[in-house]
């Protein structure tokens, strides 16, 4: 099973999205975050496997998150 962080500061985006992995019999998605500082709490409670993260959000980009 490949474990999903999803990251996006639209909720309505991160459903749609957590719809379509739910789909698949091999992914898991174990966690959300709206911003990039939120997603490193996220990541480090979670360990994933992939993190699909928006590039700009408020707070912290997903550039700046994801470097750190």
């Amino acid at each position: 099973m490949i474990r999903v962080v999803l990251v996006d500061d639209q909720s309505l985006f991160r459903a749609g999205i957590r719809m379509l992995v739910a789909s698949q019999p091999d992914l898991d998605v174990v966690g959300e975050a709206g911003d990039g500082r939120e997603a490193i709490a996220v990541v480090a409670r979670t360990q994933p496997d992939v993190v699909l993260m928006d590039i700009r959000m408020p707070v912290m980009d997903g550039l700046t998150a994801t470097a750190a």
